[in-house]
C-alpha cells in the first residue's frame, strides 16, 4: 500500500483547524476552527476524458461555504450521511444542525446547554438516532427530527468520547480517565471494557479515538477485528466485539490525535506526531495499519500541529486537518488483483456475504465469471493462469492425498483464467509473498518458501518436458527456510519442520522468473536461487527495505521499490569493482524515483519498463523517460510497444459491471511517432527510423503500409525482419498476381476488410474469387447467396455443401426446423435423421427409412433411434431392411415383444431363440415375477412351460386355501394352455408328414410325439381335473344353498374322486351335509365313517365328529330312501357315464352337447340356458 501528498487547501487568516469530517456518500468536507470557523467544501473533478479517471482527473473545489453561527472555536463535527446533516458544536456548548437546500447549507435545529461543553457526538448506523456526551458526565440520546429520546447524568465523571455499535445495542463511553464503560443503548451500565493495550502504563493518559466500523461495505474476513481504541500515548486495540477477551494489541510509538476505518474496515489509520531521534522537533506522521495490527506503511505530513483526519468515502484520499491547512493524500490500496491472458482478476468484499467475490472479467469477450472465496489472502497471475491464497477451511478435512499435510492451515488453488480450480495444494506456512512463472509456483513466510511445480495441460516443448520430468521424481514440491545455503541437488524435501524455525532477518518480498528466484529480506539482502533446481547463486545487499521486487524479461535487472515508494534499480550481472578494489557481482543502477507505486517491465524488451509515479505514468528506454501520461490505472501487461493498463479504483466502485472503458491501452511513444511517419512523411524515411529502433511490433507496421501501397519489396524486407513467415508467404503470392486491382482486393482481404474485397471481386466478374473468400471464412449463408446469383453454372456439390453448412450452423444452435430445410435441400440424411429424431418427428424418421436403399449404412442408426423411443415395428423393418435379422431379434427381446422375436427367429431360421427365452423368464421368476413369466412363454407359443409354471401357481393358491372361485380360474387357465400345446404338436406334426398320409395319422404321430417328450403325465393327461374339482365343489355348494338338494348331493358324490386336489376334510365335510340335506343318511354315515378315519385330524376335531355323528344317528337309521339313482354313482364301476358340468348328474341320453375346447358334456335340455360352457368358459356357439 502506497500513499503521497497530492493537494493542500490554506483556509484564509491563517485560522487554525481543530477538526475536519469528510460525508462518505456525497463528498463535502467539513472543517472546524478557532473563532467560530466552520467551512463545507466539495471536491469535484470535471473530465470527460475516460483515460483521466479517478484520482490523475484534475480537481477543484466546487463548493466552499463559511457556515456562521459558532462564536467559539469549533470542536465536533460530524455527518449523517443518511439524512444529509450536518452537526457541529462549540466550546461554548451550542450544537447546530445544517442541512441542504438548494446548494446551500443552512441552520436546521440549534440546542444550547451552556453549563458544560460536547466533547463528542455520534450517529448510529442507521442515522436515525445521535449520542451527545457533555464533559460533565451529562448523556443526551436524540433522534434525526430533533426530539430528545432520553437523557442522563453520569454523576462525578467527565466524558470525552461516544461510539455506536453496529446494531445500534450498545453505547461506548470513553471517560476522561482513560476509562471505558459499555452501557446499553438505553442508558444502562453493563460493565467496564477491559483494556489489555494499557498493560504497564504509568502516568495520565487520554483517550485519542474510539472508531467502530459498522460493517456496511462488509468484512475482510468473517469475524474480523472492527472496534478500534487509542490512547494518545500511541497504545492501541482492535477488537472483534465489546468484551473481545484477546483483541490485536499495536503501539504505534507515536502522540495519536486522532483514529479513522477506511470505508470498507480493511486500513485503519493513525495520526499524531512522532518524536524524531536527530530533531527536537516532532514530525507530523499518519500510520495504516491493518485490522490484525500488521503495519501497511507511514505518511510524513508537514506543519507544526496535526489536529484531525477524515478518509473519503472511496478509500482513496485522506483529508489531513494540520495548523491552518488541508492537506490531502492519496492512497493506492493493495487490491487483491491480477490480469491473465486477458482477464482482469480481482476480488471485493460484500456487506451480504462472509466470503471475498473473486470476479474474473474477460476483457476480450466482456463476459465475467465469479467465485466466492473464503479468507482469500492474495491474488497472483502468470500466463494463462493465476494462483489465489487463501486460509484453508477448518471444517473441511482436507482429500485424502493430502494426509501426509494433515492440518495444513493455507492452500493455493490454481485456477485458469475463468476461476476453474485446477489443483489445490495445502501448505502449512503462511503465504505472505506468492510469486509465478510459467512452471513454478513460490510461496514465503517470514522464514522460508515452498516451491511448487504445477502441471497444466498444454502443448510443452521437448526442453520443458525434459525439465518437468525430471523434476518429477525429485518431487515437485520443496520447502528452503531462508536461512539455509541449497546448492541445488535434491535437498529440498517437503519437510515443514524447516518452516517453524525462526530467522533474525525475515523475507520481505520475493519475484521469479524462468530462471532464477529473488528472495528479498528486511535487511536489504539480496538472495539469488536458481531455478528449477533451487541453488543459493548469489547475495546482494541494498541499503533499503523491499516492498516490491520485479525482474526484467531476461533476468538480467531487478526493480526494487521500497516500502516507502522510492524505485531503484539492480543489475544482476554487472561485475564491478568496489572501494576496496575488490570485484563484486551486480551494482546498483543511478536512477531513482519517489512517490511510485507500480511498475511493470516490458515482455519482450529487457531495457523497457513502465512505472506510476503519483498520477503520472512514466515509460523508460534504457533508465530514461518519455514524456508522462496521466493516468491512475494499474498496470496488466507491458509488450509489442503497448501498455495495458486498468482503472481498479473506478472498477470497484461498481464491481459487478465492470466497464470496457476503464481499460486502458497507451501505445509507448516509438510506435506513436514510427506511426505518423509512415502517415506523414513516407515509407522511406520511416524505414530509416524503424532501422534505427528496431522491434518486431514496428516492423510490422511498416510491412503493413508498403501493403497497402502494393510496395512489395519494402514490405517483403519488413516481413522477414519481423519473423513473420506468413507474411513472406503472403507477399510471394501477391507477386504472381498480374492485375493490380487483384493485388489490391486480396490485400484489403488480407487485412480483414471482407466486404470491400468482395464488392473488388465482383467489380472484377470474379465470382468464384468472390465465393472462395466466402467459403475461407466460413460465411456459408453469403455462399449461397452468391452461388444464386450465378448465372445457371451454379456448381451443385457446392449448393449441397453450403446448404448442409447451414444445416450444420442452425442444428449446433439447436434450430432443428430450420436445420431440416437445409439438410433435405443438402441430402444429409443422416444429420436429417438425427433432426428428426431431435424434433420427434417419428413419422419423418419412417419416411426416410423407406426412402433409404436396401443395406444403406444408416439404416442401423435410424432403427437404434426408434428402439430408443420403444417403436419396435419401425426399428426391426429398418434392421431388417439393412440385412440384420439378429438385432431385429434384440430389438424385440429388449422391448419385450417376445411373440415378434420368435416369429421373426422362425422366419429366419436363428437357433437362439430358445435360450432367448429361458434366459428372459428366469430373469423374471428370479424376480418372483411368475404370471410375467407365464405371459412370455404363452406368447412365444411355450404353453407347455407356460402350464407347467401356471399349474404351479394354482396348486398353491389350492394350498392357501384362497377362493374356490380364484382358484378355478386359474387351473381352466392351465387346461387351456395345455389344449393350445396339444393343438401346437398336432399342427407340427401335421407340417412334418404335409401329403404323405391323412391327417389322422399326422396328429397321432403329433400326440405320440408329445407323449415321449412329457415326463409329467399328470398334466398333459388330465388337465382338467383341477378345474373340474373346483368346479364340482362350488357347483354342490350353490345347488345346496339354491335348496335342491339331491342335485347337490349327486355333485358332491363326484368330488370323491378329486381327493388329490381338494382336501379331504372339506370333500366330505360337504358330502355329509348335502346327504343330511336330502336325508341319504347311509350315505352321510359313510361321510362321517371317512371323516373320522382321517389322520390330517387332531384328536380333538375327530371327537367333535364323533359327537355330531351320534346326535344325527340316534335320531335318523343310517340307510339311504332313494335308492335307486344314487347306486349307479355310488358304485361307479367300469361302464362310467360322462357327467354333465351344469347339473353334476350322470348323462344317459345319447343326445348332450360337448365343449369343443375342454370336450365336456352338457345335458342336451340344460345347455339352451348357457352361451358359456359352465367349467372352461368358451363361447357355446
Amino acid at each position: 500500500m502506497f500513499f503521497y501528498l497530492s493537494k493542500k487547501i490554506a483556509i484564509p487568516n491563517n485560522v487554525k483547524l481543530k477538526c475536519v469530517s469528510w460525508n462518505k456518500d456525497q463528498g463535502f468536507i467539513a472543517c472546524g476552527g478557532e473563532d467560530g470557523l466552520l467551512k463545507v467544501l466539495k471536491l469535484e473533478t470535471q473530465t470527460d476524458d475516460t483515460k483521466l479517471r479517478g484520482l490523475a482527473a484534475p480537481s477543484s473545489l466546487s463548493m466552499n461555504q463559511n457556515l456562521e453561527g459558532h462564536s467559539g472555536s469549533v470542536q465536533v463535527v460530524i455527518w449523517n450521511e443518511q439524512y444529509q446533516k450536518l452537526t457541529t458544536s462549540d466550546q461554548n456548548g451550542l450544537i447546530i444542525v445544517w442541512m441542504l437546500y438548494k446548494g446551500s447549507w443552512y441552520e436546521e435545529m440549534i440546542n444550547n446547554r451552556n453549563k458544560s461543553v460536547v466533547r463528542s457526538m455520534s450517529w448510529n448506523a442507521d442515522g436515525q438516532k445521535i449520542c451527545i456526551v457533555y464533559e460533565d458526565g451529562a448523556v443526551i440520546v436524540g433522534s434525526v427530527d430533533g426530539n430528545r429520546i432520553w437523557g442522563k447524568d453520569l454523576k462525578g465523571i467527565q466524558l470525552c468520547h461516544v461510539a455506536w455499535s453496529a446494531d445500534s445495542k450498545i453505547l461506548l463511553f470513553g471517560m476522561a480517565n482513560g476509562e471505558i464503560h459499555i452501557y446499553d443503548n438505553q442508558g444502562n451500565f453493563i460493565m467496564k471494557m477491559k483494556l489489555n493495550c494499557l498493560v504497564n502504563v504509568t502516568g495520565a493518559i487520554s483517550i485519542a479515538g474510539i472508531h467502530w466500523y459498522h460493517g456496511t461495505e462488509g468484512y475482510v474476513e468473517p469475524d474480523c477485528p472492527c472496534l478500534a481504541i487509542c490512547f494518545d500515548n500511541g497504545r492501541c486495540q482492535i477488537m472483534r466485539h465489546e468484551t473481545d477477551p484477546n483483541p490485536v494489541l499495536i503501539d504505534t510509538g507515536m502522540y495519536v490525535v486522532g483514529i479513522q476505518w477506511n470505508h470498507i474496515g480493511s486500513v485503519l489509520a493513525v495520526a499524531g506526531s512522532q518524536k524524531v531521534v536527530m530533531q527536537d522537533k516532532d514530525v507530523n506522521t499518519v500510520q495504516f495499519y491493518t485490522p490484525f495490527g500488521e503495519h501497511l506503511g507511514t505518511l510524513k505530513v508537514p506543519g507544526k500541529q496535526m489536529s484531525g483526519l477524515s478518509w473519503e468515502g472511496g478509500g482513496l484520499k485522506i483529508a489531513l486537518a494540520v495548523d491552518s491547512f488541508i492537506y490531502f493524500a492519496n492512497i493506492r490500496p493493495n487490491y487483491k488483483w491480477g490480469y491473465c491472458s486477458n482477464t482482469v482478476v480481482y476480488a471485493y468484499t460484500r456487506p451480504d456475504r462472509p466470503e471475498y467475490c473473486v470476479v474474473f472479467w474477460d476483457t476480450k469477450n466482456n463476459e465475467k465469471y465469479v467465485k466466492y472465496v473464503k479468507s482469500l489472502i492474495s491474488i497472483t497471475t502468470c500466463g494463462d493462469f493465476c494462483i489465489l491464497a487463501t486460509k484453508a477451511d477448518e471444517n473441511h478435512p482436507q482429500e485424502e492425498n493430502e494426509m501426509e499435510t494433515f492440518g495444513a492451515m493455507f492452500v493455493l488453488v490454481l485456477c485458469n483464467s475463468i476461476g476453474t480450480p485446477l489443483d489445490p495444494k495445502y501448505i502449512d506456512i503462511v503465504p505472505l509473498f506468492v510469486a509465478m512463472t510459467k512452471t513454478h509456483v513460490i510461496a514465503a513466510s517470514k522464514e522460508a518458501f515452498y516451491i511448487w511445480q504445477y502441471r497444466v495441460a498444454k502443448k510443452l516443448t521437448a526442453l520443458e518436458i525434459n525439465q518437468i520430468t525430471r523434476s518429477r521424481k525429485e518431487g515437485r514440491e520443496r520447502i528452503y527456510h531462508v536461512d539455509d545455503t541449497p546448492i541445488g541437488s535434491v535437498d529440498g524435501v517437503l519437510d515443514y519442520s524447516k518452516a517453524i524455525q525462526g530467522t533474525r532477518d525475515p523475507i520481505c518480498a520475493i519475484t521469479a522468473s524462468d530462471k532464477i528466484l529473488i528472495v528479498g529480506r528486511e535487511s536489504g539482502t539480496i538472495q539469488r536461487y536458481s531455478l528449477p533446481n533451487v541453488g543459493l547463486i548469489q547475495k546482494y545487499s541494498l541499503n533499503c527495505r523491499a516492498y516490491q521486487l520485479s525482474l526484467n524479461c531476461n533476468s538480467s535487472r531487478l526493480a526494487v521499490i521500497d516500502i516507502s515508494g522510492i524505485l531503484t534499480f539492480f543489475d544482476l550481472d554487472a561485475r564491478v569493482t568496489d572501494s576496496t578494489g575488490q570485484q563484486v557481482i551486480g551494482e546498483l543502477l543511478n536512477l531513482e524515483r519517489k512517490d511510485v507505486w507500480d511498475m511493470k517491465w516490458a515482455k519482450d524488451n529487457p531495457d523497457l519498463f513502465a512505472m506510476m509515479e503519483k498520477t503520472r505514468m512514466y515509460v523508460f528506454r534504457n533508465l530514461d523517460p518519455e514524456e508522462p501520461i496521466q493516468t491512475s490505472g494499474y498496470i496488466c501487461n507491458f509488450e509489442n510497444l503497448e501498455i495495458k493498463s486498468v482503472l481498479l479504483d473506478e472498477i470497484l466502485k461498481n464491481p459487478e459491471h465492470p466497464n470496457k472503458d476503464y481499460l486502458i491501452n497507451f501505445e509507448i511513444r516509438s510506435l506513436r511517432d514510427s506511426r505518423a511517419l509512415i502517415e506523414k512523411v513516407g515509407i522511406e524515411d520511416a524505414s530509416q527510423f524503424i532501422e534505427d529502433n528496431p522491434h518486431p511490433r514496428l516492423w510490422h507496421l511498416l510491412a503493413e503500409a508498403a501493403l497497402q501501397k502494393l510496395d512489395l519489396y519494402t514490405a517483403e524486407q519488413a516481413f522477414v525482419r519481423c519473423k513473420d513467415y506468413q507474411g513472406i508467404k503472403f507477399v510471394k503470392r501477391l507477386s504472381n498476381l498480374q492485375s493490380d486491382s487483384m493485388k489490391q482486393a486480396e490485400v484489403v482481404a488480407y487485412f480483414g476488410r471482407f466486404e470491400e474485397a468482395e464488392r473488388m471481386y465482383l467489380d472484377m466478374d470474379r465470382r468464384d474469387l468472390a465465393i472462395g473468400l466466402r467459403l475461407k471464412l466460413g460465411d456459408w449463408f453469403r455462399v449461397l447467396q452468391l452461388l444464386k446469383t450465378g448465372s445457371g453454372d451454379a456448381d451443385d456439390s457446392l449448393l449441397e455443401q453450403a446448404h448442409n453448412a447451414i444445416g450444420d450452423y442452425f442444428a449446433d444452435r439447436q434450430k432443428w426446423l430450420n436445420a431440416v430445410q437445409y439438410y433435405v435441400q443438402g441430402r444429409n440424411q443422416a444429420r436429417l435423421a438425427e433432426c428428426y429424431f431431435m424434433l420427434e418427428d417419428y413419422e419423418g424418421l419412417e419416411n426416410l427409412a423407406s426412402s433409404l436403399p436396401e443395406n444403406h449404412k444408416l439404416l442401423p442408426e435410424i432403427a437404434q433411434m426408434f428402439v430408443k423411443v420403444g417403436m419396435c415395428e419401425q426399428a426391426v423393418t429398418a434392421y431388417l431392411k439393412c440385412n440384420q435379422p439378429k438385432a431385429a431379434v434384440d430389438t424385440c427381446v429388449h422391448l419385450n415383444q417376445w411373440n415378434k422375436a420368435v416369429e421373426l427367429a422362425k422366419n429366419h431360421s436363428m437357433k437362439e431363440i430358445g435360450s432367448l427365452l429361458a434366459r428372459y423368464a428366469s430373469h423374471l421368476l428370479e424376480k418372483n415375477k411368475i404370471l410375467d413369466a407365464i405371459e412370455l412363454y404363452r406368447k412365444a407359443n411355450y404353453f407347455f412351460d407356460a402350464a407347467k409354471l401356471m399349474f404351479k401357481i394354482a396348486d398353491e393358491e389350492a394350498k392357501k386355501r384362497t377362493k374356490p372361485l380364484r382358484v378355478k380360474k386359474l387351473y381352466v387357465l392351465s387346461a387351456l394352455l395345455i389344449e393350445q400345446y396339444h393343438e401346437q404338436m398336432k399342427n407340427a406334426q401335421r407340417g412334418k408328414v404335409k401329403g404323405k398320409s391323412s391327417e389322422a395319422t399326422s396328429a397321432l404321430a403329433g400326440l405320440l410325439e408329445e407323449e415321449v417328450l412329457s415326463t409329467t403325465s399328470r398334466f398333459t393327461d388330465n388337465a382338467w381335473r383341477g378345474a373340474e374339482a373346483y368346479h364340482f365343489f362350488i357347483l354342490a355348494q350353490r345347488q345346496l344353498y339354491e335348496g335342491y338338494v339331491d342335485t347337490a348331493l349327486k355333485t358332491a358324490l363326484h368330488l370323491r374322486d378329486y381327493e388329490d386336489i381338494i382336501p379331504a376334510v372339506e370333500i366330505y365335510s360337504l358330502l355329509a351335509l348335502c346327504a343330511c340335506a336330502s336325508r341319504a343318511f347311509g350315505t352321510c354315515s359313510k361321510a362321517f365313517i371317512k371323516l373320522e378315519s382321517l389322520d390330517t385330524l387332531s384328536t380333538e376335531q375327530k371327537q367333535q365328529y364323533e359327537d355330531l355323528a351320534l346326535e344325527i344317528f340316534t335320531k335318523h337309521t343310517p340307510k339311504d330312501n332313494r335308492k335307486s339313482e344314487l347306486d349307479s354313482l355310488l358304485e361307479g364301476g367300469e361302464g362310467k357315464l360322462p357327467t354333465c358340468v351344469a347339473t353334476g348328474s350322470p348323462i344317459t341320453e345319447y343326445q348332450f352337447w360337448m365343449c369343443s375346447v375342454c370336450k365336456h358334456c352338457v345335458l342336451a335340455q340344460e345347455i339352451s340356458n348357457y352361451n358359456f360352457c359352465p367349467l372352461c368358459h368358451s363361447s357355446v356357439a
